[in-house]
């Protein structure tokens, strides 16, 4: 014979924590990135890649979909001097959207 308990558990939350819905996480998250531009610094911080292997693995290979000359999100440097600048939210969800495909390189 299989028993079951119901019982009531209280647990405190201490008073510098909340607890929010996943829905709601992704709307802040999604926020703080809204009408950001990132630097390259900022793009290596948020992947954890130097600039180098983003240039070779993500900028060059996908500068026809990424350029702002092609309606995209990438200000692409044209003269010296002068430095990437990304639409941090689109790029973020490009990251997110192509990950596989940016590390399977077959």
């Amino acid at each position: 014979m299989n028993q079951q308990f119901s019982v009531q558990v209280s647990i405190p939350v201490p008073e510098h924590l909340i607890i929010i819905e996943k829905t709601e996480l992704k709307r802040l998250q999604d926020a703080e990135l809204h009408g950001q531009w990132w630097s390259m610094k900022d793009l290596e911080d948020r992947t954890g890649r130097k600039a180098v292997w983003l240039k070779e693995n993500v900028l060059s290979r996908f500068r026809k979909d990424l350029d702002v000359d092609n309606g995209g999100f990438v200000y692409y440097p044209k003269v010296k001097g002068e430095t990437y600048v990304f639409h941090a939210e689109k790029m973020n969800d490009f990251l997110d959207k192509y990950f596989s495909v940016i590390f399977n390189k077959g």
